[in-house]
């Protein structure tokens, strides 16, 4: 039969591991055609999520889980997914049941008809603030404009891939990540099926504004130097638009002579150009500040356990 790798990053999820694991068997024990494995990665939770993991491992050997070292975000546990999942199909899913469990047989369905990359887009959101909703709205219509490659919209981490795209994945070791962009990246065969999006089942939500904001960043400049050519587009109008503003000066004061008015106007556009300036400069600063982390050469997590064993030599293929 094949393995089906469900794998679920998690980070203080004690209130709702219970929920999730119930559901999951609900879902897997109306398959009986297939394996499976529930691969949590423990993303250096404070609470009680990795003794939760290990009292499910002791009485379900279909639970896997690998406990990070420390916290090193959702999008490296995701990758550290992929480098331990031994599935011939890997579904990732949030461990808070806002993405319903019950999608994944449809899941597999069409992944037994030939698609790699089977998707779920969101066709609502409950739970959601208003503000949330637009300002995500707002940052995939940017992104699909700027970025090189088609972004899917309304599309989180919620998905089935099969073991080629998998691997793809694999091979994609940058430090700064932003996995929803790399899924469209590596292309191969795509199907989009839609949900409804429910609230947490239990616990608070991790994610922030200023999280957001800065996941928001991590996908721009990963996938787009939009930001830089702009800037350089925005600084040769500027520059133009000074140079015809200085001959009209000079011509002005050959006709009519010095004039020592026009010092509002003249720090206007003093703070005008410094702030275009600065902006340019933090827009170089950010793509600059992810260069100077690539050739670092880091690995991206390392690993403290692995179900029940501790990790003393560090695997490079894995790390």
């Amino acid at each position: 039969m094949k393995l089906v790798t469900i794998l679920i990053p998690a980070y203080n999820e004690e209130d709702v591991l219970g929920q999730l694991y119930e559901r999951l068997n609900s879902v897997t024990g109306g398959l009986p055609n297939y394996e499976f494995e529930y691969l949590f990665i423990n993303d250096g939770s404070k609470d009680r999520t990795l003794d939760i993991l290990k009292e499910f491992r002791e009485t379900d050997k279909r639970v896997s889980f690998v406990d990070l070292s420390r916290n090193f975000g959702k999008e490296t546990a995701m990758i550290a997914g992929l480098d331990y999942a031994k599935g011939d199909a890997v579904v990732i899913i949030d461990a808070d049941l806002q993405d319903p469990p019950e999608l994944i047989p449809e899941m597999i369905r069409y992944w037994e008809e030939g698609y790699d990359d089977v998707y779920a887009k969101r066709r609502s959101r409950d739970g959601e603030t208003f503000l949330k909703k637009y300002t995500s709205k707002k940052f995939y219509q940017l992104l699909k404009k700027m970025a090189s490659v088609p972004i899917q919209e309304d599309t989180g981490d919620f998905r089935l891939l099969d073991r080629r795209a998998v691997e793809a994945l694999r091979m994609l070791r940058e430090t700064q990540r932003y996995t929803k962009g790399m899924f469209s990246w590596i292309g191969y065969n795509k199907k989009e099926i839609e949900f409804d999006r429910d609230p947490r089942a239990a616990g608070e939500t991790k994610w922030n504004y200023f999280k957001l904001i800065n996941l928001a960043i991590e996908g721009i400049t990963s996938f787009t130097t939009g930001p830089l050519r702009l800037s350089a587009i925005v600084g040769s109008i500027v520059s133009l638009c000074a140079f015809i503003f200085m001959i009209w000066v000079f011509i002005k004061t050959l006709i009519m002579g010095a004039d020592v008015s026009g010092y509002p106007s003249l720090m206007i556009v003093i703070l005008f150009l410094g702030g275009i300036q600065l902006l340019s400069l933090g827009i170089i600063g950010e793509y600059l500040g992810r260069i100077f982390n690539e050739t670092k050469r880091r690995p991206l997590y390392f690993v403290d356990e692995y179900n029940d064993e501790k990790v003393r030599e560090i695997e490079r293929k894995k790390c």
